[in-house]
This record gives C-alpha cells, sequence and structure tokens, in this order.
C-alpha cells in the first residue's frame, strides 16, 4: 500500500493524488513493478526503513506492506 506522509500525518494516496496531473485515470500514483514513476526513490537510512520516494509534486510516499 501506497501513503503519503505529511508532517506529523499518514494521508491516503486518495486524497493528494486525485487532482495531480501525474496521477494515472483513477487517481492514484503511476506505480509499477515497485517504482514509483512519477517521483524518484529516496535512500534508506537503515535497512528496516520502508521504501520511501518523493513525487514530482514534493510529497513523500511511502510503500508499506
Amino acid at each position: 500500500m501506497l501513503v503519503i506522509l505529511m508532517d506529523d500525518r499518514v494521508l491516503p494516496t486518495c486524497q493528494v493524488c486525485q487532482n495531480c496531473l501525474l496521477a494515472d485515470r483513477a487517481g492514484q500514483p503511476r506505480w509499477r513493478h515497485g517504482h514509483l514513476t512519477c517521483g524518484h526513490a529516496m535512500p534508506k537510512l537503515t535497512e528496516n526503513q520502508p521504501e520511501q520516494f518523493e513525487c514530482e509534486m514534493g510529497f513523500r510516499v511511502v510503500h508499506v506492506d
């Protein structure tokens, strides 16, 4: 599952991505084969940290299971 991290909140992607011009037709981030194609990967600080990406709009997107 992908979520958006903002300061002290975790938001579902549907609250942020539905208005993004880079989102897919369903208003979701473009997630393909484990990669966010509308953003870039951020380096992990620890091995246990979930995958994090920064979308082109500047939001931090996290992949959590």
